[in-house]
């Protein structure tokens, strides 16, 4: 059976999905809407898709697939208007950057019934979900210690940072989702620390481009996240476990593999630029797996649910950074 999809955000990252759901047998894209109408149709003629407007990809009881790509501030009115319609749900990080928003918008999601997939495409990365595999499977045996490494090869634009929310909800987000899902445990506790490094109108702008973050689990286990937003080699993506019995790592994907070895220097390709070419499988994987959810039922595998969490994390972090102590959440 053919699923009608309508996409919403015509910009970098929903071209990124419509290339994706464009070669997935079995989903279609119907609309795209993006307040930049030219966007939207170059796009739309891209994919034999139809430009429109909000309401009519809305309306058309054929779409049963909403893709939310748009900026930050529509995601809430897009989540709730495709609930209210029974639409299945995919939507780009945060759900929101204020957590009551949030939190209605997960609200609605239980009480339509409908899948509401959270864009944390890292769960979907192969190297780190391979960690996870075998995590679980016990070769390490119980986690104790996730050391996260994540930088950026330089910082967006001020205008962006500005309306971003701050550095631990548009950056972070995506490690304190790992930090859950990799140590399967409830962050208790938080502090953060943060500075702004590699520009003054950073920290004009009420922002930083430099964290060092250490969580608490219920069960004792322990992350420690550092992130920046200036890595002059490319784009930095790893972490390691450390469990009762051993240690797994999880390192950079470079452009390829090959090694130079010579008389004073071994030598290889720098890390991928950024995250379009460091995630390309996992943004095409997450889509396949939107599909496999609509079609067989299968239980989403990152969840509004997961998103809510990750953001009160970001917020705890951000209380955090700004008050100097440690925040205590509620127990789960």
């Amino acid at each position: 059976m053919m699923i009608d999809a309508a996409l919403f955000g015509a910009g970098r990252i929903g071209k990124i999905h419509a290339a994706n759901l464009a070669r997935l047998p079995g989903m279609r894209l119907k609309y795209v809407v993006d307040s930049h109408a030219p966007a939207a149709r170059e796009l739309a003629a891209a994919h034999g898709a139809e430009a429109c407007a909000a309401e009519q990809a809305l309306d058309d009881p054929a779409v049963r697939a909403v893709i939310i790509a748009a900026s930050t501030d529509t995601h809430t009115e897009l989540i709730l208007a495709a609930a209210a319609r029974g639409k299945a749900i995919f939507c780009e990080k945060p759900v929101d950057l204020e957590l009551e928003r949030a939190r209605q918008c997960a609200q609605a999601v239980a009480a339509a019934g409908v899948p509401c997939l959270i864009g944390f495409q890292r769960r979907y990365d192969p190297t780190f979900a391979a960690l996870k595999a075998r995590l679980a499977a016990g070769e390490i045996g119980a986690p104790e210690m996730l050391i996260v490494t994540s930088r950026d090869p330089g910082a967006p634009p001020l205008n962006y940072i500005r309306r971003s929310g701050g550095i631990f909800k548009d950056m972070l987000i995506h490690d304190f989702d790992i930090c859950r899902w990799i140590l399967d445990d409830e962050v208790l506790s938080v502090h953060a620390s943060a500075s702004a490094l590699s520009d003054p109108a950073i920290a004009a702008a009420g922002d930083a481009d430099s964290t060092a973050v250490t969580l608490r689990t219920r069960q004792g286990r322990l992350c420690q996240i550092n992130t920046s937003r200036r890595a002059a080699y490319g784009y930095d993506q790893r972490f390691e476990v450390l469990g009762s019995r051993g240690m797994l790592q999880a390192g950079n994907h470079r452009p390829t593999e090959v090694i130079a070895y010579g008389e004073r220097t071994v030598a290889a390709d720098l890390p991928e630029p950024f995250f379009l070419e460091r995630y390309r499988q996992a943004y095409a994987a997450e889509m396949a797996h939107f599909l496999e959810v609509m079609r067989d039922g299968s239980a989403p595998r990152t969840t509004v649910a997961d998103g809510v969490r990750a953001l009160e994390l970001a917020d705890a972090a951000t209380r955090s950074w700004r008050s100097g102590q440690v925040v205590e959440l509620d127990q789960v």
